[in-house]
């Protein structure tokens, strides 16, 4: 059947998804999110949306993608939820946190130390960043503050839980899945649990980087934003890093990805380490 149709159209797996179609979901998620999908992304489309376009008994991609540009069903969420990436691990580039408890250690503001983890996933993120805060001070009520957010609303809600499969803590070291994991028993066997003062040190939140209102957000001391600019164009980039430099205090700290560089917003960061930045000119960041 393949072979009949137009260069744009094909059938997979028994949904019509035409060039027309994957267009059309790259300016959904581009407008929405930021993210960039490239033509080589295509396959991946497919297999993770024909799981809504099944759910919601639609007949083929355009009647599904109507739905969601009508946001029936509530389907918007779920469509933006199948479309974001959300690889992470426990203290993954962890030549980042041994700088973040010297930063947190080295605070002197009146204010308590305010970090914000901008994609925080499925939390591994954001609780390795609490392990390492409570390490520091030697305590589950350090002088600190941890906000992490997402846009994926499913990958948040299991954030917040903070359950995972054991294997997912197991290249971590004995003494610290004791400190900072319960295991599970009955029928949480194999699962594991981050203990409640550990939960309690983070506040989860949806958010969108590209919304334009962050004053709820408050300004940072520091900013994690790793493996998220990559799926963004040089525009959107400049836009999210502009915004990190307006809510970035003084002598405040942005953590990046690995195979991120900033060379086209020397005039915001310059680098302070392996992949992290600070504010390369105070007062042209806070006057852009």
């Amino acid at each position: 059947m393949d072979e009949k149709l137009s260069p744009t159209a094909k059938y997979q797996r028994g949904y019509l998804f035409t060039e027309a179609d994957f267009q059309r979901i790259c300016k959904l998620i581009y407008d929405y999110a930021g993210i960039s999908l490239k033509a080589t992304k295509r396959d991946m489309v497919y297999s993770r949306l024909a799981k809504r376009v099944r759910a919601t008994k639609a007949d083929n991609f355009h009647e599904y993608l109507a739905l969601v540009e009508n946001n029936q069903l509530q389907e918007w969420e779920s469509f933006v939820n199948a479309l974001t990436t959300n690889l992470t691990s426990f203290f993954r580039e962890p030549h980042h946190f041994p700088l973040l408890a010297e930063h947190a250690l080295q605070h002197t503001g009146k204010a308590p130390l305010s970090i914000w983890c901008s994609a925080a996933s499925t939390g591994e993120e954001p609780y390795s960043i609490a392990m390492t805060i409570a390490d520091a001070f030697g305590s589950f009520t350090p002088p600190v503050t941890i906000v992490a957010s997402d846009v994926d609303t499913n990958v948040l809600a299991k954030a917040e839980e903070g359950i995972y499969p054991h294997e997912r803590i197991e290249k971590l070291a004995p003494d610290i899945v004791k400190r900072f994991f319960l295991k599970g028993t009955g029928k949480q066997v194999g699962m594991v649990k981050v203990r409640p003062e550990l939960q309690k040190m983070i506040s989860f939140r949806h958010f969108n980087l590209l919304d334009e209102d962050w004053s709820t957000l408050g300004a940072s001391d520091v900013i994690f934003c790793r493996n998220v600019m990559i799926y963004f164009d040089k525009k959107t980039q400049l836009k999210i890093l502009e915004k990190f430099a307006h809510m970035l205090r003084p002598a405040g700290l942005l953590f990046a990805g690995h195979s991120e560089s900033f060379h086209h917003a020397t005039h915001l960061f310059k680098i302070r380490g392996k992949t992290v930045y600070e504010l390369a000119n105070l007062y042209d960041a806070r006057h852009l």
